[in-house]
């Protein structure tokens, strides 16, 4: 697989071991591929990692292998990289890495490191989300086109509860994400409530595009916002991240005049660095901006007070949380009343 190389990375020395290691069989890519990749678009990556705690999704032996997610700093990990303590839902805590320079990123490459997956916090300050992410995933029978559509309207909706303005990006697949700074001010819980607010409206305005039914038995054929990856530990792929899929696409950030045209299937690892070197990080400008939520947390209590809608339900893995509604399968838990309920008396 070839003797190990020196990579210069922004001043930093990163050492790539197995450099001829083929990650994707079907294009060929190598890890050194990879590597090269990640250090073509290191100040793009870079911004949306910048002191986030950043999960890692491995795969040593490359898209056809064993992979998993690393939340833990490896021990091997070198100290010029920081950290920063973070707390799951179940209570337990740990040290996660925290990208402040390209070299990280081309390091956590070096150990198979294809999808980044960040907080949406800073490590100053991580129980208060300076990122407002919103997944428009189509459900089967839809596509990216009908991803677009959702997109449009959503945009509208940003603008209408607070001046929101929210940067698009591919998911890697068929999907979009639309991220809006914010100010740190607010908690994951009610970041999470300011996401479902958009969802309700969304959806009120797109009944049949789109959907926030948490459960995929009533989300039929459309597009569906994805509100718990706003809650605590669950996240949404970086911007430019490789994607494990044999074409080796990428999370593409993209500007909005280019959403209806895009084909997310042309951006990859390898047409990436070459629109990279053209017109630099679309996203450079994020990081100037960070909105209020207030608009929309307002939104939220005329749902409730109004219409009754209050909270919708978590990830399974989570604990059960203050004010959420039961969280069962709706057609386990018509099976369940069904059974509770006593016979009526035998016909004559």
């Amino acid at each position: 697989m070839g003797d190990a190389v020196e990579l210069e990375v922004a001043g930093r020395t990163v050492r790539l071991s197995s450099p001829d290691k083929v990650f994707f069989p079907e294009r060929g890519f190598t890890k050194l591929d990879l590597a090269q990749y990640y250090m073509a678009v290191g100040p793009g990556i870079l911004r949306a990692l910048r002191d986030r705690p950043t999960t890692l999704e491995r795969y040593p032996d490359g898209v056809t292998g064993e992979w998993f997610f690393q939340k833990r700093a490896p021990k091997s990990m070198p100290d010029w990289i920081p950290t920063a303590h973070i707390t799951f839902p179940s209570g337990r805590s740990a040290d996660e890495m925290c990208p402040t320079e390209a070299g990280a990123v081309v390091w956590a490459a070096q150990y198979g490191t294809l999808t980044f997956h960040p907080w949406p916090v800073r490590r100053a300050d991580v129980d208060r989300p300076d990122e407002l992410r919103i997944d428009l995933d189509p459900q089967p029978g839809t596509d990216y086109a009908d991803a677009v559509r959702a997109a449009h309207e959503l945009r509208a909706v940003l603008d209408e509860y607070g001046g929101l303005r929210g940067w698009p990006k591919t998911s890697g697949g068929r999907g979009l994400h639309v991220f809006v700074p914010i100010e740190p001010r607010w908690t994951f819980t009610q970041v999470r409530r300011a996401a479902i607010a958009v969802g309700r409206e969304l959806e009120r305005r797109m009944p049949e595009h789109v959907t926030i039914a948490w459960w995929k038995e009533e989300r039929g054929e459309k597009i569906f916002l994805d509100y718990n990856q706003t809650a605590r530990d669950r996240t949404v792929a970086s911007a430019y991240s490789v994607r494990p899929r044999p074409h080796a696409p990428v999370s593409a950030p993209l500007r909005w005049e280019e959403v209806d045209d895009a084909e997310p299937g042309d951006f990859d690892l390898a047409t990436m660095p070459r629109r990279f070197a053209e017109l630099g990080d679309v996203h450079a400008d994020m990081d100037d901006h960070a909105f209020s939520l207030e608009a929309l947390l307002e939104l939220a209590r005329r749902d409730e007070h109004d219409h009754g809608l209050g909270d919708l339900p978590y990830p399974p893995e989570y604990p059960k949380m203050p004010g959420e509604p039961k969280r069962v399968q709706p057609s386990r838990a018509r099976r369940e009343r069904k059974r509770e309920t006593p016979e009526g008396p035998a016909a004559s």
